[in-house]
C-alpha cells in the first residue's frame, strides 16, 4: 500500500508540472545558458538604439552572458516585431519595443502579422522621452498663445513637419489642434533628420519631435522652443515652458522604449528579467547616460507595463479616428 501511494503522489507530481508546462508556466530551468537576442526596430544610432545599448551592456553583466543587439529596421518596425512574435519563447529573444509599434501602427496598418497584446508579454518599462513643439527662426511666433492666436487666425496656413505618416511625430501635431481648436497643414518626411532641417531652413513654420531631436537645436538658438510636452520643464531647457504652462491643457505626450518578449515566455523568466531590469535603471550612472540624451528611465512593473500599453494604445487610436488619419 505504502509503495501504491508513493506512486500515486509521484503521478500527480508529474501531472501537475505537465498543467503547469501547458499553461505557460515552464520553468526558467538553466536560463540562461547562451546569447541573448535583443532586437531594436532602428537603424543603429538614436535614443532607441542608446536605450537598448545602455541596458544590455547592463544585462549582459548581470546575466553572465552576451546580450546581443540585432538592429531590424524597416516597415514602420513592423518587421521586427513580426520577427520577435514569430521567435521561439524561451527567453532568447527579446525586443526594444517603442510606443508607436505596439500603440500606433495596429490602427493604421491593417497588413502587419502581430497583435500588440496577444504577440508579447510586457517585461518593464525602459525609458521615456517627451516630445517639443519648435517654431522655425521666421516663423512670427515666440509661443505657444502666439501660435494658437495666428492659426486660428489664418487656418491651415501654418505647417509642420513631422518625421512621417502616422508616426508620433504626426499624432502629435492632431492631438495638439483637438486641443487647441486650431488648424496646420501638416507636411510629413521619411525620418526625423529631413524634417528637422526643413524646420531649420524655413521650409516648414513647426515641426514636433522628440526632445533629443529638437532640445539641441533649441540650445543652440537655431528653432524657437514652444513647449515642452512633459509634466514638469527639463532641466536642459529650463526656458522652455510646460504644455500646462503654454495654456495647452492636456497635452501630455511621452514616446516611451519598453521590453517584451514572445508570448509564452516562461514566467520566471519574465521576472528575472523585470527585477534585473528595474535594478539597472537605479543605478546612478544608467540614468545619467539615458538623461544626457533626455531620456528618463521609467522602469516598472510587467503589470504596470501592460496598463500603460493599454491606455496609450486606447488613447492613440482615438486621436486617429477623429482625426481621420489614414489608415492602410
Amino acid at each position: 500500500m505504502r509503495f501504491v501511494r508513493s506512486l500515486r503522489v509521484f503521478a500527480a507530481s508529474v501531472l501537475t508540472a505537465s498543467l503547469l508546462m501547458g499553461a505557460g508556466g515552464a520553468s526558467a530551468g538553466g536560463w540562461p545558458s547562451r546569447s541573448i537576442k535583443l532586437v531594436v526596430p532602428f537603424p543603429p544610432g538614436g535614443a532607441a538604439d542608446t536605450v537598448a545599448r545602455v541596458y544590455a551592456d547592463k544585462l549582459s553583466e548581470a546575466l553572465k552572458q552576451p546580450v546581443v543587439i540585432e538592429n531590424k529596421a524597416g516597415a514602420g518596425t513592423a518587421i521586427a516585431a513580426e520577427a520577435v512574435a514569430s521567435a521561439d519563447p524561451d527567453g532568447y529573444t527579446l525586443s526594444l519595443a517603442p510606443a508607436g509599434q505596439l500603440t500606433i501602427l495596429p490602427h493604421i496598418n491593417k497588413e502587419i502579422r502581430y497583435d500588440p497584446f496577444k504577440s508579447f508579454v510586457p517585461v518593464s518599462n525602459l525609458a521615456t522621452v517627451p516630445y517639443v513643439l519648435a517654431a522655425s527662426p521666421d516663423t512670427p511666433v515666440s509661443t505657444a498663445k502666439e501660435l494658437v492666436a495666428a492659426a486660428i487666425k489664418d487656418p491651415g496656413k501654418l505647417t509642420y513637419s513631422s518625421c512621417g505618416p502616422g508616426t508620433l511625430c504626426h499624432l502629435s501635431g492632431e492631438l495638439f489642434q483637438s486641443q487647441t481648436g486650431t488648424k496646420l497643414l501638416h507636411v510629413p518626411f521619411k525620418g526625423s533628420a529631413p524634417a528637422v532641417n526643413a524646420l531649420l531652413g524655413n521650409v516648414v513654420n513647426l515641426s514636433f519631435d522628440t526632445f533629443t531631436v529638437l532640445a539641441p537645436q533649441i540650445r543652440d538658438g537655431k528653432v524657437k522652443g514652444l513647449l515642452v510636452t512633459s509634466r514638469a520643464r527639463s532641466p536642459q531647457l529650463p526656458d522652455v515652458p510646460t504644455a500646462a504652462e503654454a495654456g495647452v491643457s492636456d497635452f501630455v505626450v511621452d514616446s516611451w522604449f519598453g521590453l517584451v518578449a514572445p508570448a509564452g515566455t516562461p514566467a520566471d523568466i519574465i521576472q528575472r528579467l523585470n527585477a534585473e531590469i528595474v535594478r539597472i535603471g537605479a543605478e546612478p550612472d544608467v540614468r545619467a547616460r539615458l538623461e544626457a540624451q533626455g531620456l528618463l528611465v521609467t522602469t516598472s512593473t510587467p503589470e504596470g507595463f501592460a496598463d500603460t500599453i493599454k491606455a496609450d494604445y486606447a488613447r492613440w487610436g482615438k486621436v486617429i479616428k477623429d482625426s481621420g488619419v489614414e489608415v492602410f
